[in-house]
């Protein structure tokens, strides 16, 4: 008992330690859209890790804690917007809470290591692409231009402006990453102590 103890302890903390990360990095735009979304270093990796390490227990609960931080962080911003209320709800749900929580599903191909790893992490950034898609077809259509006539392709476009490089970037640097022997045995093997192996399950 006092070693499961110890290890969830450490897992706890080692998830605690990645969302912080990926919240710091994700303050780093490197290309900011003018109605949310921007192109950042590598934020979602850390959390994709979490779930390829540790599960998608431990994947979805760490997405959802960082879904409620990025909504924190952006939440100033979005009020000098003059949402309605139907809009604040929805982009709230799909903007944030499913947007950043579905990153939580990167471990679900695992159980396939290196492969799994990979389309586990395109699987989850393209569902957070699928949320704002959702969310721009149906609750920011007021705001496209004129020139557009379908929302809906309009909602593709100015997501995949800033998702499409994330997903490029996170899915090249994970795929050199686990080409590291010390990081594939890390995100593989064991969590960091030698009597915390990962849950194969």
């Amino acid at each position: 008992m006092k070693n499961e103890n110890r290890k969830h302890l450490y897992t706890l903390t080692e998830c605690a330690v990645l969302i912080a990360l990926a919240a710091a990095l994700s303050l780093i735009k490197l290309w900011k859209m003018p109605l949310g979304g921007s192109v950042t270093p590598l934020s979602m990796l850390p959390i994709c890790l979490i779930s390829v390490m540790f599960g998608l227990r431990w994947g979805l609960g760490s997405a959802f804690v960082y879904a409620t931080i990025q909504l924190m962080f952006d939440l100033p911003e979005a009020m000098g917007w003059g949402l309605t209320p139907t809009v604040w709800v929805g982009m709230i749900v799909f903007d944030y809470l499913v947007a950043f929580t579905v990153l939580g599903l990167a471990g679900i191909f695992r159980r396939k290591k290196e492969l799994g790893a990979l389309l586990g992490a395109c699987l989850a950034m393209f569902l957070r692409f699928v949320s704002h898609v959702i969310s721009g077809t149906i609750f920011f259509d007021i705001w496209m231009p004129e020139n557009w006539s379908s929302p809906f392709l309009y909602a593709i476009s100015y997501n995949g402006l800033f998702m499409l490089p994330e997903l490029i970037m996170t899915g090249v640097t994970l795929f050199f990453l686990l080409k590291i022997s010390a990081v594939k045995n890390l995100v593989f093997e064991q969590n960091g102590l030698p009597f915390t192996k990962v849950n194969k399950s």
